[in-house]
């Protein structure tokens, strides 16, 4: 054991009582039961805790036997690989039986399962993920993570290239874990590794890695990270859109956020290192399978012109009656954040921040009115159904917007009359 600490003190969920009940229904007949992974990290940082897993000597089949017995309910969600989900008291917990990954192909493995907790430990990707809390709150560290995690250093355990070998989304995970909890530079073995190996995330599903590039988008500050993945060359692996456009709208976005209050947006910091070209957009969005939402907001960002800071009011709200408000809205948030970062020594910055700011409180505040005509009021005025009813509701539209959205109906039916495809009707 390289080293003791305990986080009794900072993990106040650790005295769930459903989850003292799980660990010492777990823990009996010779069997061990720990809290492993990302909750014990985030408790030694000091991060919020999510999810709570379970580590166990017992067998899967044995882990469903004892839970069933005091009255859990289970469910085999991973069987094959050892985990069992356990609900006790509405509180549902990953229980994952100790394992060796026998026969890996970079992206799935074969599992032998064990009672070795170091073996368990040495088969996870990084020291700072791999350390295991006991009922009473202390810490068993088998392989550095304590010294990494207070260093907020990120290290492959054991050989970074093996471990990335065994399983590609590593390298993903690699920049992705160093964007919330590194400091400093990288570790050199694991980016070399990274950098050698790039070419394995061809095999990954494009689910796997669009998830994972969103988490990472989605840490306080991703600048570094997203840095060193364009300096490894994984960055132009997995998003080659971004190789000619750079990544140095992120860090003034960032700070943006901080000082406005933003919350993080993976998906507008994805719009700030790729070019707004929306063919190449629907492309990237098919390629990594965004969902419908994401892909329709990045492709609507994309085919959105700029908007300049002095644009008026009512030009804004035109543009956001005949376009995409969404998109509209990304394209004030980049520009604000790229204002905000150079007002600090430049007055015309400043100038147009402020501008930007004003438009984007419309475009966040902007709900589509409805125009009052129908294509019944025309067909009444005498036109007919087909392609000259259409245009004849478009230009009453541009009216209507050119007024600012204020003539009320009778106003509209009154312009109405004057439109030429009802004068010249027979």
């Amino acid at each position: 054991m390289s080293g003791t600490a305990s986080i009794a003190e900072r993990a106040p969920w650790l005295a769930n009582p459903a989850l003292q009940k799980l660990l010492a229904v777990l823990s009996q007949n010779g069997e061990e039961a720990r809290i492993a992974g990302g909750a014990v990290r985030n408790a030694l940082l000091g991060d919020p805790v999510a999810d709570v897993d379970i580590a166990t000597t017992n067998l899967p089949d044995e882990t469903i036997r004892c839970a069933s017995a005091a009255g859990f309910k289970t469910v085999p969600t991973g069987i094959e690989h050892g985990t069992i989900t356990v609900i006790v008291e509405g509180s549902a917990y990953e229980v994952t039986t100790l394992r060796d990954d026998v026969e890996t192909d970079g992206r799935h493995a074969v599992v032998h399962f064990g009672r070795d907790w170091k073996r368990d430990a040495e088969r996870r990707d990084f020291t700072i993920n791999a350390l295991y809390v006991e009922a009473d709150g202390t810490v068993i560290d088998l392989v550095g993570g304590l010294a990494d995690i207070e260093a907020r250093r990120l290290r492959f355990i054991g050989d970074a290239e093996k471990r990335i070998r065994e399983d590609y989304l590593r390298i993903l995970r690699f920049f992705r874990f160093f964007a919330w909890y590194g400091s400093g530079r990288p570790d050199a073995d694991g980016l070399k590794a990274c950098a050698r190996l790039k070419d394995g995330l061809e095999r990954l599903s494009a689910e796997r890695v669009w998830s994972e590039l969103k988490k990472l988008l989605g840490a306080p500050d991703p600048s570094r990270a997203l840095l060193w993945m364009r300096q490894s060359g994984v960055l132009s692996k997995i998003l080659p859109e971004s190789e000619k456009w750079g990544i140095d709208a992120i860090h003034p976005l960032v700070s943006t956020e901080k000082e406005l209050g933003w919350t993080a947006d993976p998906l507008l910091r994805l719009e700030a290192i790729v070019p707004p070209d929306a063919p190449r957009m629907k492309s990237l969005a098919e390629r990594l399978r965004l969902s419908t939402r994401e892909s329709d907001r990045l492709v609507n960002w994309a085919a959105e012109a700029q908007t300049a800071a002095d644009t008026s009011d009512l030009a804004l709200r035109k543009r956001l009656y005949f376009g995409e408000p969404e998109g509209v809205a990304d394209r004030l948030r980049l520009s604000l954040a790229s204002a905000h970062a150079k007002a600090v020594s430049d007055d015309a910055a400043l100038k147009d921040a402020a501008g930007f700011s004003r438009q984007l409180k419309i475009a966040e505040a902007w709900k589509k009115p409805e125009l009052p005509v129908k294509g019944n009021d025309l067909i009444a005025l005498g036109l007919e159904t087909g392609p000259q009813l259409g245009k004849a509701l478009r230009s009453l539209e541009e009216v209507w917007a050119d007024s600012g959205f204020v003539l009320n109906r009778q106003a509209l039916l009154e312009k109405a009359k004057a439109l030429p495809a009802i004068q010249e009707r027979p």
